[in-house]
C-alpha cells in the first residue's frame, strides 16, 4: 500500500502544475522530465532520507518525540548557511580567482549546498568529541551537549543575521523556510548515492537498534558494542540531514512525524519502522511540496510552511497523548 500511494502522489505531482501536460504530448514535454520529475524525486528522497533520519534518532534516545535537531546537525548546517551569506562578498572575489566555474551570479549554486553539508558534519564531529570527554556512553549528557550546541549556534546565527544585509537576510530567511525547487539529476544522485549506502551501513543493524530500545545496560549485556553502534547511529542521521539540508534547505517535522506514524502503524520494530519511515517520509514531503507550487498560483511559497503546519499539530496531539499516558 506504501508502495502504490507513493507511487499515485509522483504520478499526480509531476502532473499537477500550472502549465498543463495533455497526456498525449508527456513523452515529448521538457517541464515533465526536466522540471517536475526531478523536482519529485528529489522531495521523494529528501522525504526519505529525513524519515530515516528521524527513525535512527528516535531509536537512539529511545524517545518517540526525539528529532535528528535534538543533536544539533540542522543548526550546525544553518550556522555554515548563514556564514557563507554574510561573507557572500568575500567568497565570490576569491572563489571566482581560483575557479572560473564560480561567477557572480553562480556561486551560491555551489557554496550553500557544500557550506550546509560541512556544517552538519562539523557539528556531528564537535558533539562526538565533546560527548566522549564527559560520558559518551550516557544519552543524556549527548541529548545536553546537542541542546548546548544548539543554543551556541543560534546565538551566532543570531549574529551572522545582525551583520547581515536586507538582500542577505532575505536570503537566509528563504533557505531556512525550505524548497526543492532547485532539483536537478545532480541533486537527485547525490541525495539518493548517500539514502543508498546509509541503508547498507544501518539496516542490517537493526536486531541491536532494537536491543538498544530496551536500554543500554540490556544491549551491553547482549554483547553490543554500544560506542560504535552509537557513533555509527550517528553518522548516518548526520550524514542524512547534512545532505537533506544542503540540497533542500531546512525542512521540519517529517523526521519527527513519519517514524511516530509508522510506529503506529507496524509497532517499534526497526526492521520495518526504518523502511515504512521512509516510504512515509518521501510521501508526506512529496505532498507537501505539490502544496506549495500549487496553493497560491503563479506564485510558489516554501515547503517548509507546509511541513509545519502538518507536523506542529501532530506533535502537540503526541504530547498531549504522552501526557495523558503518563497521568492515566
Amino acid at each position: 500500500m506504501s508502495i502504490l500511494g507513493l507511487l499515485m502522489c509522483f504520478i499526480g505531482a509531476i502532473f499537477i502544475g500550472p502549465i498543463p501536460i495533455p497526456l498525449d504530448a508527456w513523452q515529448e514535454s521538457a517541464i515533465l522530465w526536466d522540471i517536475r520529475v526531478p523536482r519529485a524525486l528529489l522531495a521523494i528522497l529528501v522525504g526519505a532520507g529525513l524519515g530515516l533520519a528521524g527513525a535512527i534518532a528516535q531509536a537512539f534516545f529511545r524517545n518517540p518525540l526525539a528529532d535528528p535537531a535534538l543533536l544539533g546537525v540542522s543548526s550546525g548546517a544553518a550556522l555554515a548557511v548563514a556564514l557563507s551569506i554574510v561573507m557572500q562578498a568575500w567568497l565570490e572575489m576569491t572563489l571566482s580567482n581560483y575557479f572560473e566555474i564560480f561567477t557572480i551570479h553562480s556561486w551560491r549554486s555551489y557554496v550553500t549546498p557544500l557550506a550546509a553539508f560541512l556544517g552538519a558534519l562539523s557539528s556531528c564531529y564537535i558533539l562526538l568529541f565533546v560527548s566522549r570527554r564527559i560520558s559518551f556512553a550516557s544519552v543524556a549528557n549527548l541529548l545536553l551537549c546537542g541542546i548546548a550546541f544548539n543554543a551556541f549556534s543560534s546565538a551566532l546565527v543570531g549574529v551572522c543575521i545582525y551583520l547581515s544585509d536586507d538582500e542577505q537576510l532575505r536570503d537566509f530567511m528563504f533557505w531556512t523556510l525550505g524548497s526543492v525547487a532547485a532539483a536537478n539529476q545532480q541533486s537527485t544522485v547525490w541525495i539518493g548515492a548517500v539514502l543508498i549506502g546509509v541503508i547498507a551501513l544501518i539496516y542490517p543493524l537493526y536486531q541491536s537498534i532494537n536491543a538498544l530500545s530496551l536500554g543500554e545496560d540490556i544491549a551491553h549485556h547482549l554483547g553490543i558494542n554500544l560506542k560504535k553502534l552509537q557513533v555509527r547511529m550517528i553518522l548516518c542521521i548526520a550524514l542524512l540531514c547534512g545532505v537533506s539540508v544542503a540540497c533542500c534547505g531546512m525542512i521540519g517535522f517529517i523526521s519527527l512525524v513519519a517514524p511516530q506514524m509508522v510506529r503506529m502503524m507496524v509497532g517499534s520494530d526497526q526492521r520495518y519502522v526504518m523502511i515504512f519511515s521512509m516510504f512515509l517520509g518521501g510521501l508526506l514531503l512529496l505532498v507537501a511540496d505539490t502544496l506549495a507550487r500549487t496553493v497560491a498560483l503563479p506564485a510558489e511559497m516554501p515547503v517548509g510552511i507546509f511541513t509545519s503546519l502538518i507536523g506542529a499539530p501532530y506533535f502537540l496531539y503526541l504530547v498531549k497523548k504522552r501526557a495523558a499516558a503518563f497521568h492515566g
